[in-house]
């Protein structure tokens, strides 16, 4: 075998089956390659295919520099939203990594050294979440989890302690009593209000930690979010925000005065039903660190695989909150015409109690209808009829879903209380289901 053939395959089998690269090819194009494959510390112009690939990791952990969409729409933001810089050969939207451990030699320096503190498939979907909830935002830092809950607790538990105030909504997610008999059970002191009138107002004295769900969930009410902010900081409390029902497309708490952004990427973020996610983002360094503390604390990371369908999503976001929200509107104002519907809300409905609010604060309204039907029966009823709609909890999937939330206890609504997610259906055609089924069930 000749030497320039010896030299090719000592480049391919490398060192105990690790890819490697000569030096000396290197060191012209792309500056000193650090560590093995996946620890490559920088890409310069005018590298070669060899050393592109060795560098596409980098590539990813150092993101789409040049590619700032700041300035962009909405559509465009969603789209661009965490991609890395473009690679020759690679993917636009690099596939998850799949690792529990990283080679490291040495002292552990970098950002990848085990899998449930870092990975590359978290970095570039936490990238495109802060895009969305915080653009322009430099010092705000985003953190993915396991699952909404996860994000929840990981704010909650990493900034309260013994002998601490929090302050909740008493009519927000049904897991919210959970939490609190947990935070009592630590010696957390809790003080709940309701969303609507901006009530939790009244209680924040001596509080450490502001819970504003808005719009709330299963209700729909309203409340506005830099008053409160302003008035909880007035009082050296922090204020997280769980813009779940909003998305970052509906409103973005950073910019309206809160600390902390928090949400389900299970609902319309990742809009499938198919993810189970959370994300947490925050502008403050020290409060964020210990969310990220709490994290490893606990482990309640996602898996690789549900990040990058989460980020695959994120894509067709802005047509999906369009489409819902215009479509929620349609079936709210047809709903509005029944004799047999009370209750009705959404906040984008001009008759709204909470719609002077939500146009102050919100860019659009959400996929959540809720209204009420005179007995647990006829709600029953109505359910089974639906043809469109799949009677399944959750929402803001691209198919519509309902339920009687009053079915799983723990929520104070009426028996005939009915949450209704629209989906990415013809707005004519679910209007129509929707119409029908109320029909059928009387």
């Amino acid at each position: 075998m000749s030497d320039s053939a010896t030299g090719d395959a000592d480049r391919v089998t490398g060192d105990g089956a690790r890819p490697t690269v000569d030096a000396d090819q290197v060191k012209d194009a792309a500056g000193q390659v650090r560590g093995a494959a996946g620890q490559v510390t920088a890409a310069v112009d005018g590298v070669t295919d060899a050393v592109d690939r060795a560098t596409g990791a980098a590539e990813v952990v150092t993101g789409a520099a040049g590619r700032a969409t700041t300035g962009a729409g909405d559509g465009t933001r969603a789209v661009r939203a965490g991609l890395p810089e473009p690679v020759r050969h690679e993917p636009t939207l690099p596939g998850p990594v799949f690792a529990a451990h990283f080679h490291l030699p040495g002292d552990p320096t970098g950002p990848y050294t085990y899998g449930r503190d870092e990975n590359p498939t978290w970095t570039l979907l936490e990238r495109a979440v802060g895009e969305l909830e915080a653009p322009g935002q430099d010092d705000a830092e985003t953190l993915v989890f396991a699952s909404g809950m996860a994000a929840i607790s990981a704010v909650l538990f990493s900034q309260l302690g013994t002998g601490d105030v929090c302050v909740l909504p008493d009519d927000g997610y049904q897991a919210l009593p959970l939490v609190r008999a947990q935070l009592e059970a630590y010696g957390i002191e809790v003080r709940t209000a309701p969303t609507g009138g901006d009530a939790q107002l009244d209680v924040l004295d001596g509080a450490r930690l502001l819970w504003i769900e808005t719009p709330s969930n299963p209700g729909l009410d309203v409340c506005d979010i830099r008053r409160l902010a302003e008035a909880a900081h007035a009082r050296g409390a922090l204020v997280a925000v769980d813009n779940t029902l909003a998305t970052p497309l509906g409103q973005r708490p950073l910019e309206l005065g809160a600390d902390f952004a928090v949400a389900s990427g299970t609902k319309q973020l990742t809009g499938h039903g198919d993810v189970l996610l959370g994300y947490v983002v925050g502008r403050d360094a020290v409060a964020m660190a210990a969310v990220r503390r709490w994290r490893k604390i606990v482990g309640a990371i996602p898996g690789p695989m549900e990040a990058w369908l989460a980020h695959r999503s994120i894509a067709t976001l802005q047509m999906r909150v369009d489409r819902q929200s215009a479509t929620a509107l349609a079936v709210a104002e047809a709903l509005r015409e029944r004799p047999e519907v009370t209750g009705l809300r959404y906040p984008g409905l001009p008759g709204d109690p909470s719609h002077k609010i939500a146009a102050r604060q919100m860019r659009r309204f959400g996929c959540v209808v809720s209204f009420t039907l005179p007995t647990r029966a006829r709600a029953d009823r109505f359910l089974d009829a639906l043809r469109l709609v799949d009677d399944a909890t959750s929402f803001g999937g691209v198919r519509s879903t309902a339920e009687r939330r009053g079915r799983w206890g723990g929520d104070a609504v009426p028996e005939g209380f009915i949450r209704l997610s629209v989906g990415a259906e013809d707005p004519e055609d679910l209007v129509a289901d929707v119409l029908r089924a109320l029909d059928a069930a009387a």
